[in-house]
Order: C-alpha cells, then structure tokens, then sequence
C-alpha cells in the first residue's frame, strides 16, 4: 500500500530549445496567436511533416486536434481557439487550461501505441496556462491502479519542450515544470488513496500514510486524536460513527507554516473520511455499497492539498483536518433514536445511521472553528462525498457548493470554471431545517423527502460557528475514462479546484 509510487512522474521531463533530439513523435501546441498566424503554423508543420501525397489533404482540415503519421512519425497538432459561450456568467465555460489539458492527456495512450519513447512539444506562443495544462494532463493520464498497487512502473518516456515564444511573462525550466507535476501528484495521490480497497484503507493505515510517506517538509506538523483523544474532548458524534468498526476512528490535524512568516489568518479544510461505508444499521443495498470505499474522498482531496501546500512552499498558513472512521455494522453500532452530545454541545438524535459523514464532519468542524489567537481561521471549507442527492441534482462532474458568503462562494465558483472542475452554488433553504426537528433533541441528523443535500448542509452549517465557510459536496469518482482521467475511478475532485482558489488567497 505504498503510495509513494504515485508521488514520482512517469516521465522525464527535459528542456530542449536549440536543436531537437532524435524524437519517434512529434507534438504541437499552437498557442495565444492569432487566426492568420495560426495559419501560417499550421501550413508549416504539414509541410515538414507530412508525406506529399498527405500534405493537400491535411492542410484543408478545420480540426482543433489533428493527427497523422509522416515522414518522422507520429504528429499531433492541438490549436487554441475559442471555445463555446453556455451563459451562467461564464462559469461553465471550458477554458484553454481545461482544454490542453484533456487532449495532452488523452495522447498518452496513442504515445504507447505507437511506441513512442521520445516525444517532443514544439510550443507555439504557448501561454503559461496551457503548458501547466500539458504537463499536468500527461502526469494524471500517466495514472494506473495496477502498476502503482504492484510498484512496477512503466518504462518512462521522455518528454521534451521546445518554447517559441514572444512572451516573457514567464520561463520555461525545470523549477516550473517541477511545480506542475506538485499539482499533478496532489491529484494522484488524492485518486490512488480512492481507488485503495477497504482492507487496505482504514482509519489506522490512513494515519500512517499521512504521518510516514508524504516526506512532509518541517514547515508541517501531524497530530493524531485518537479515540481516547477524542472522548475527552467529547467528540461524540464522530465516536458514534466509528462504534461498529475493530478500527477506532481519529481525527488527524495537518498543520502548515509557510517559512516565511505570514500576517493572513489560517485557511482550515475538513475532510470526510469515511474509509467504508456499510450504512451502519440502516445497512445500504448492495448496489449502494460498491463503491464505499471512496467516501473518504474528502480527507483524500484534504491530503491532497496538504501535500500541494507544503512541497509547493505555499505562502500563507493551513490547517488540513482528516475526520476517519469506518461506519461498520456489529452489536456496538450506534442505532437509530440514539441520542449524542456533539462537540459543539447541541443534542443530536440519530435518525440514520447512514447519515454518518456530517456526524465526522461536525464535531472537527468544531475543532476548527475553535482554534485562538494565531491558529484562527479566516475559511472553513469541508470537503465531502456527502450526498447521492446533490449527483442527482449535479451529475457527477459538477459539485455542490454551499456557502454562508457570497465573496466565497464568488471566488470557488471561478476557481472550478479556470481549473476545469466545475462547482455550483446551491441555496442554503433555512426553513427545511425545520424538517430535522426533534422532540428529543435540539435536532436530527437527517431528514425524509426531497432536498436531502441541502438539508445535509444546513446541518453542517450549525457547527461553522459565524466563520466564512463553504462546503463542497463532491462525487470524487470518475465512472469511465475521460480526457486526462484515463483511468476509470478516484478522479481527484475538488484538488484542482481549490489548489486554483488557495492560489489566489496568498
């Protein structure tokens, strides 16, 4: 189970700016030009390429992506354009970034078939995006669960990059390159922790992931609650989750600050980290329970962004909370009509058991709210795969986002539509709390009838405790292969997207 293999590119990255090597296949990005000029490229890469009974033909395509095999090899030409306008304020438009990244990514397997093992990308006023865009769309296409779960790796291919460029607002090297694949491999190993099977993924193997083979530079800190940690600090919703399981849960605070002191406030993440859910006594059908074990999906992409911000030297201080348990089923298992003081001090009725996440979710929510003085956050973001109500709402690629602040909610909007992982913002109906009243308790843990992820929301949104909070609830799986995702499964959701938000926060 060692996750290391996916923190280390599958390629190597060289730069090549003079004189091109010996490559088997050729890629070219046609960048930020304009319409004329992009002609002109395109007139000459056919015909250094291309046989001459090819040329006539190929030069009359209108393809963004077009590919043939030539004199050299293998050719690929990808061409910027300007996408398709849907409204919504722009917010589900794909962007040059989103673009690249799904069509580099969707070349490696074409890279294997005609085994290509130097590969070399000519880029044509290629903007910093859409370089980003390539390197971490090979990195994630790169992405097989059978080779990392094994520790063999393919033989690595060599990528090399050749920038022609007018534009100096930035450089091309390998510091740059290295950057991506940070991004990249935050990603990985938010996908790889997924797609890891229940008897390997618990609360306790979570733990020692986190604490022994991430290489967390001395900028980050790991403090681990157990379950005696957490009955002392009366966390006894989150011990109610985890009663059923031989694995007790824990709460794992992952603690960043930057080398350079900074005067911002904290950033805090709440993961949910359900490493398997059976349902609890309110047991889930078969077909409901296949693929539980990626309701830690949250912590996963909490983790992953924890990885992002310390081996990045990202400027302002986080604070990334893991909430683990198993919701598993034996005697011990809390039942509906089970009454629990959370941490926050409201009386909780248990209606369903399979409403576990926001049980994890509030008490180290509270946890978070509550730090002092230096350790105050000014954001509380929890990140959860909360809901089957917000994919029938959503589809599975977009995520539901509830804020109690419209800034927020504003800024992690544009931050899914520039990173491609598109969220939307859903209202936060205050009235259908009245639908989790309990004659037994302050209220209930959920509710009957339609509405179930707002009504999951509002429940969370008790234990934000007035900070600026959002909360995203995510499907965190790819069900087939699509652009950079090549591989079917744990997709990384919402990692991008927020790695996107926090680089605007510095």
């Amino acid at each position: 189970m060692n996750v290391q293999s996916v923190l280390k590119s599958k390629f190597q990255f060289e730069i090549n700016t003079k004189i091109a090597p010996k490559a088997q296949a050729f890629v070219y990005l046609l960048g930020d030009v304009s319409e004329s000029r992009r002609k002109i490229d395109f007139k000459k890469i056919i015909e250094q390429h291309a046989f001459s009974q090819q040329i006539a033909q190929l030069q009359g395509s209108d393809k963004r992506v077009l590919h043939f095999v030539g004199q050299s090899g293998p050719v690929w030409i990808l061409q910027n354009a300007e996408n398709k306008k849907y409204g919504h304020a722009g917010l589900l438009d794909e962007t040059a970034y989103a673009w690249f990244r799904d069509q580099v990514g969707t070349l490696v397997s074409q890279f294997k078939t005609h085994a290509a093992e130097n590969i070399i990308f000519n880029c044509l006023e290629a903007s910093s995006d859409i370089l980003r865009a390539s390197i971490i769309g090979l990195e994630l296409a790169s992405y097989n669960f059978l080779n990392t779960y094994s520790d063999t790796l393919p033989k690595n291919s060599k990528i090399y990059f050749s920038l022609s460029s007018k534009k100096k607002n930035f450089k091309l090297d390998l510091k740059f390159i290295n950057q991506c694949l940070t991004e990249a491999h935050a990603v990985q190993l938010a996908r790889h922790l997924v797609n890891l099977p229940p008897n390997d993924i618990n609360p306790q193997s979570f733990e020692d992931i986190a604490k022994k083979q991430l290489s967390f530079p001395k900028t980050v800190t790991v403090e681990v609650w157990d379950h005696k940690k957490l009955a002392a600090e009366n966390m006894n919703l989150h011990l109610a989750v985890g009663k059923g399981s031989d694995t007790p849960p824990r709460m794992l605070r992952i603690k960043y600050r930057p080398k350079k002191k900074s005067s911002k406030k904290p950033i805090a993440f709440v993961g949910k980290g359900i490493t398997f859910d059976t349902g609890g006594l309110d047991i889930k059908p078969s077909s409901g329970m296949r693929l539980m074990k990626k309701d830690m999906g949250g912590a996963a992409a909490v983790l992953g962004l924890a990885y992002w911000a310390a081996h990045s030297d990202y400027e302002r201080p986080c604070d990334f909370y893991l909430a683990l348990a198993e919701n598993s089923v034996d005697a011990n298992s809390m039942r509906p009509s089970d009454l629990y003081r959370s941490r926050a001090g409201y009386l909780v009725e248990i209606d369903n058991t399979d409403a576990e996440g926001r049980l994890v979710l509030a008490d180290v929510m509270d946890v978070a709210v509550k730090q002092k003085g230096n350790d105050e956050p000014e954001f509380v973001i929890d990140i959860a795969t909360l809901t089957g109500a917000i994919k029938v709402a959503l589809g599975a690629d977009v995520a539901g986002l509830f804020t109690n602040d419209d800034t927020l909610a504003n800024q992690l909007q544009t931050a899914g539509q520039k990173s491609g992982e598109p969220n939307w913002r859903m209202p936060l109906v205050q009235k259908y709390f009245g639908s989790m009243t309990s004659n037994f308790a302050d209220f209930k843990n959920s509710a009957d009838g339609f509405g179930g992820a707002i009504t999951a929301a509002l429940f969370l949104e008790k234990f934000c405790g007035g900070k600026k909070w959002a909360h995203l609830d995510v499907y965190c799986w790819n069900d087939k292969n699509t652009g950079a995702l090549s591989f079917a499964g744990g997709s990384g959701q919402p990692v991008q997207s927020m790695i996107e938000w926090l680089k605007s926060k510095t």
